[in-house]
């Protein structure tokens, strides 16, 4: 191969694409949303919402309505004394939100209490509530048990199961699993939506050359293998710098964001001064944990083996039809593993130790997704990483060789699209 005429192709598909309105507007549009994205999380997380719900309680044991009032006395209203034809209408007229009514029986029978409620405060307003009544229903029902304070002291224990990992150096750190697997189906997503993306510009590319004919032109003077390494270290590059842009604008916004919401949330009456309470309130991706650099590094393998492994056959697959129309039928056997890759993920994501997830993790075709997924969630062995990383190597190595195989005779012939019949013909070629 000339490595000369592969840059001039590389340089000649970056530089028209990088120029290009969509590209343009796509790498400004991301980090411009995710920049929305934040300042409405931000704005969510410090928002003081001055509506309050009111709710009466008709307590008719007489002993667990001044619970409620002194859990929460802006909220609970003690009207036991009222009847319930008059707290109707008090919710009718909005004076109230809702009212309970409690019973002898909600607590030795264990009834489900009612709530009646004009329908404002939503779910949120509801679990509250829920939890709320039966905390103070429980401890009623302790009293009247005459459990003694020590023994209600236990039955209300809850403890909590701190985790940190132990590393193979042999030193404990956080265990930030729960951040990490959202981090890893992340990396899986973006590899699967990028896969899709950066094919799609392939081999809509290659098909726009053959309607213009500008590929008898460029075949005349480049091999068919050196067009397409070209095409594909060209839209390589693309991807790469788009992701760069991207990157590098995510870091920077979440690094100019955590400081800002911190220091509203701080000026809010109920967190003034309480900066270990305004810091919890934060939206997890504003103070996230350190991400190794190896990790980083072990998705930019991942992503560009899986862009090159798929995008040899996205490139055949442009060079066998006329259409985007006639791509449709075609696009099965690459489209096929990619979907069946990212249900697998979903599973991964839950049990990344799995047998099926690590027998899948090594299938050159599910590997980009897959296995990235499970080194941020898990101490993947490394043998497994290096397996999957040479599994992928020799398989695109036969991709690109059945690839360039038809797409030397792809993109010369014009007419009708061709079948798979018509792609094994070309093949023995």
């Amino acid at each position: 191969m000339n490595w000369r005429q592969i840059f001039l192709v590389l340089k000649r598909e970056y530089l028209t694409r990088v120029k290009s309105k969509g590209f343009i507007w796509a790498t400004i549009l991301v980090p411009v949303g995710f920049a929305a994205f934040i300042g409405i999380v931000v704005f969510i997380s410090v928002w003081e919402s001055d509506v309050s719900f009111e709710i009466g309680i008709l307590d008719e044991t007489s002993q667990v309505a001044e619970s409620l009032v002194e859990m929460n006395a802006a909220r609970y209203l003690n009207y036991s004394e009222m009847p319930v034809d008059s707290l109707r209408a008090m919710v009718q007229r909005e004076q109230i939100t809702g009212y309970i009514v409690i019973t002898e029986e909600n607590i030795t029978e264990n009834r489900s209490l009612e709530l009646i409620y004009s329908g404002s405060g939503g779910i949120q307003l509801l679990t509250s509530l829920q939890a709320d009544i039966r905390e103070v229903i429980r401890e009623e029902r302790l009293r009247r048990a005459e459990v003694s304070p020590e023994i209600q002291a236990i039955y209300d224990t809850r403890i909590a199961l701190d985790s940190r990992r132990l590393t193979r150096e042999g030193l404990d750190v956080d265990d930030d699993t729960l951040f990490f697997s959202i981090v890893g189906m992340l990396m899986g997503i973006i590899i699967f939506v990028a896969i899709f993306s950066y094919g799609g510009y392939i081999t809509r590319g290659v098909i726009e050359e053959k309607t213009n004919r500008i590929i008898e032109v460029i075949a005349s003077s480049v091999k068919p293998i050196e067009l397409l390494t070209g095409k594909m270290a060209g839209v390589g590059a693309l991807a790469i710098t788009q992701f760069s842009i991207w990157i590098l604008a995510f870091l920077g916004l979440s690094s100019l964001a955590g400081p800002v919401a911190m220091s509203l949330m701080s000026q809010q009456p109920q967190l003034e001064g309480d900066l270990a309470e305004a810091q919890a309130e934060l939206p997890f991706f504003l103070d996230m944990p350190a991400i190794e650099t190896s990790l980083i590094i072990f998705f930019v393998i991942f992503f560009l083996l899986g862009y090159l492994l798929y995008s040899s056959l996205f490139a055949a697959i442009g060079s066998a039809a006329d259409s985007d129309t006639d791509t449709q039928q075609l696009m099965l056997p690459i489209t096929a593993p990619i979907m069946i890759a990212y249900f697998i993920m979903l599973h991964t994501w839950r049990s990344p130790d799995s047998v099926l997830s690590v027998v899948s993790s090594m299938i050159p075709f599910f590997s980009p997704i897959l296995m990235i997924t499970r080194i941020a969630i898990t101490e993947v062995p490394i043998w497994q990483i290096s397996l999957a990383i040479f599994l992928m190597l020799v398989t695109f190595a036969g991709t690109m060789w059945l690839s360039a195989k038809i797409y030397k005779v792809g993109i010369l012939s014009y007419g009708n699209s061709a079948s798979f019949k018509d792609l094994l013909k070309w093949v023995k070629q």
